[in-house]
C-alpha cells in the first residue's frame, strides 16, 4: 500500500451523468465507478479532504451543458458522499482542474496540501491533464487507473484507438514522464 498523507486531496474529476450519452461511444474499465465511489468513501472515513470537479461545457448542446441533467454528479458519486458537502467543488470549462473556479492549487496550498489523489472522467483527458500540471506546479500525484475510464478516440489518420490503448498509453506517459505515480485504488485504500 501506497503511503498516504494524512491531508492527501482526493480530486474527483468530471463524474457527470452527461458521460452516459451514445455520443462518446466505447469506453473502457467498468469498474471505474466502484473504485471511485471507495476512494470517495475511504477519504470520508479517514476525514481527508475532497474535491469535487464538474466540466461545464461551452458551447450549448454538449451532454455536460450546464442546466441539463448531463451536467449533474453521477448518483453514484452523490451516494458516496453520504450528504456530505465536498470540501472544495470546482467548476471549469477547459480540460484541467488547475483552470476552474475557484482556484484549486491556491485552495491546496492554503491547506499545506501537497499530494493530490486524481480519480474521474476521462484518463487521457481531464485527469491526465489535470496530474501533468499537478506535478509541474509541485504536488505529489497520485493517479489510481483503474478509478477512472475513457472512450474510443478517432485518430488523425482515421484509425480508431481504443480506449484501454489511450488508457495504457496515458499510464506510461505519466510514469515515464514522472509527472505522477500510476497506482491501483487497493494500493490506496
Amino acid at each position: 500500500m501506497r503511503e498516504i498523507n494524512n491531508n492527501a486531496s482526493l480530486i474527483v474529476i468530471d463524474v457527470q451523468k452527461g458521460f452516459e450519452h451514445p455520443y462518446w461511444g466505447r469506453r473502457d474499465n467498468p469498474a471505474a465507478e466502484e473504485n471511485i465511489a471507495a476512494l470517495i468513501r475511504a477519504w470520508r472515513t479517514a476525514g481527508r479532504p475532497i474535491v469535487l470537479v464538474r466540466h461545464d461545457s461551452v458551447p450549448p448542446g454538449s451532454p455536460l451543458e450546464p442546466g441539463t441533467p448531463g451536467n449533474e454528479l453521477k448518483d453514484v458519486v452523490v451516494e458516496a458522499m453520504g450528504g456530505s458537502e465536498a470540501d472544495l467543488f470546482v467548476s471549469k470549462t477547459v480540460n484541467s482542474a488547475f483552470y476552474g473556479a475557484p482556484d484549486l492549487a491556491g485552495w491546496l496550498r492554503e491547506r499545506g496540501i501537497g499530494q493530490i489523489v486524481i480519480a474521474g472522467i476521462q484518463t487521457n483527458m481531464c485527469n491526465e491533464i489535470t496530474a501533468r500540471m499537478g506535478g509541474n506546479l509541485g504536488f505529489d500525484v497520485l493517479y489510481p487507473i483503474d478509478a477512472m475510464h475513457t472512450f474510443d478516440a478517432v485518430g488523425p489518420d482515421g484509425e480508431v484507438v481504443t480506449a484501454e490503448e489511450l488508457t495504457r498509453a496515458t499510464a506510461a506517459s505519466l510514469h515515464h514522464g514522472r509527472f505522477a505515480t500510476v497506482l491501483r485504488t487497493s494500493e490506496l485504500i
